[in-house]
C-alpha cells in the first residue's frame, strides 16, 4: 500500500489585496522572532509600525497590481514539486505562509484531513535564520501539537549549497551573461535580504549560509576571472543591519566604472523585493549613480533544478531517523560555535 505522504512548504506570505497590507504586516512585527518584546509592548508597537508603514507598502503593491505574487508563485512550485515526488507514494503538497494566507492553523487542518503517514516539512528559505525558517518551524510544531496532528514529522533545516539550488541559479546567472554584451565590466552582486545585527550576534547562521551560498555558485560558474560580493537589501528602521548594503555596492560599482548584475541568493520566488526593490527602486539608484549597466538575474522559481533539488530532498529527508537535519550535501557541515541559534544546538524548535 502506498503511503500517505504530506510535504508543506513553507514561505512568508504576502497581502492578496491593497487592504490586507496592513494586517500582514501587522502579522509580521506581532512574531517574537521578529520584534523580540513582552506582550502588550510587541502589540501595542506591531500596531503603531504596521500602521505606519502600510501607505507605503501599499504603494508598492500597487506596482504588483494591488497583491503580492507570492501565493500563486510557491503555489507552481508546489505543483511542480508532487510531480516529481509522484513515484514516492501518495503525496500531496501544502503550502503554510508565515504572516497571511494559507496560515500555519489552516495548513494543519488540511494536512490533518489527508491523514498522511508521514509529513515533511520543506520551507523555501535555503539558507536558515530565527526570523525565517525558524519561526514558521516554531509555529508549526506549536499549532501541530495544540491540533493534536502527530503523523511522523521530519523537517529540513537549511539547503544553502544544495545541487539542485546551486545550479539553478547557475544556469539562470549564465543565461542572463550571455544575453548581456558587456560582460567583461560586470560585477555580480549577491543580494540577500538583510537582517538587524543584533540578530546575527546573537547567534543566527544566516549570514554565514548565504556567503557560503555565494561561494558555491561562483565556484561551480567556473570562470576564468569574476568580479562579485555579497551584499544585503530591504533594510527598515534604525537599528545596525548586516551589511554591505546593496545601495553601497551600487555606489561602489559607479566609483569603479563597472556595470552590475544582480542575482537575488536568498529569494526562490519573485515577490516585492523583487519585483519592486530591484527592478524599480535600486535600478534607479544607479541611474542616479551613473552605473554603466544594471542586470537582474530571476529568482528560480520552478528551474528544473531547482525543483530536482527540493524533490531530492525529499526523498533523502525520508531516509532520516532524525526530526530535523540538513541538507546531505551540507551533513558533514557544524554551524561555528558562535551560530548558537542553528536548531540542530538548540531546543527552540519544539
Amino acid at each position: 500500500m502506498r503511503k500517505r505522504i504530506a510535504v508543506v512548504l513553507f514561505n512568508l506570505g504576502g497581502p492578496d489585496s491593497l487592504e490586507a497590507v496592513q494586517p500582514f504586516l501587522f502579522n509580521l512585527f506581532f512574531d517574537p522572532a521578529i520584534i523580540n518584546l513582552p506582550l502588550p509592548f510587541r502589540w501595542l508597537l506591531a500596531k503603531f509600525i504596521s500602521k505606519r508603514r502600510a501607505p507605503i507598502a501599499q504603494e508598492i503593491y500597487k506596482h504588483l497590481g494591488g497583491k503580492s505574487p507570492i501565493l500563486d508563485l510557491t503555489t507552481k512550485q508546489s505543483d511542480y514539486l508532487q510531480l516529481a515526488l509522484i513515484n514516492e507514494g501518495d503525496v500531496k503538497c501544502f503550502i503554510s505562509m508565515r504572516y497571511w494566507h494559507p496560515m500555519t492553523s489552516q495548513t494543519v487542518k488540511d494536512v490533518k484531513s489527508f491523514n498522511p503517514d508521514e509529513i515533511i516539512l520543506l520551507p523555501l528559505y535555503p539558507q536558515f535564520s530565527t526570523a525565517t525558517t525558524g519561526s514558521s518551524l516554531k509555529e508549526w510544531y506549536e499549532v501541530a501539537k495544540a491540533m493534536n496532528l502527530n503523523t511522523n514529522t521530519k523537517a529540513l533545516c537549511c539547503y544553502y549549497t544544495n545541487t539542485g539550488w546551486i545550479n539553478a541559479q547557475v544556469e539562470l546567472i549564465s543565461k542572463k551573461m550571455r544575453e548581456v554584451k558587456k560582460q567583461k565590466q560586470l560585477r555580480i552582486l549577491f543580494s540577500a535580504h538583510g537582517l538587524p545585527k543584533k540578530i546575527i550576534d546573537a547567534g543566527d547562521p544566516y549570514q554565514d549560509q548565504i556567503e557560503q551560498t555565494a561561494k558555491a555558485v561562483i565556484h561551480k560558474l567556473n570562470y576564468k576571472s569574476i568580479d562579485w560580493a555579497v551584499c544585503y537589501q530591504s533594510k527598515v528602521g534604525k537599528l545596525e543591519w548586516i551589511g554591505p548594503s546593496l545601495d553601497m555596492e551600487i555606489n561602489r560599482a559607479a566609483m569603479d566604472g563597472v556595470g552590475i548584475l544582480i542575482v537575488p541568493i536568498a529569494f526562490v520566488s519573485e515577490h516585492s523585493e523583487t519585483l519592486v526593490e530591484l527592478d524599480i527602486e535600486y535600478q534607479e539608484i544607479a541611474q542616479k549613480l551613473g552605473v554603466l549597466e544594471y542586470h537582474r538575474v530571476p529568482a528560480v522559481g520552478t528551474n528544473k533544478n531547482f525543483i530536482s533539488g527540493l524533490a531530492n530532498l525529499v526523498k533523502e529527508l525520508r531516509k532520516k531517523h532524525v526530526e530535523i537535519c540538513l541538507s546531505p550535501e551540507i551533513d558533514t557541515h557544524v554551524c561555528s560555535k558562535q551560530h548558537t541559534k542553528c536548531p540542530l544546538k538548540s531546543s527552540m524548535i519544539n
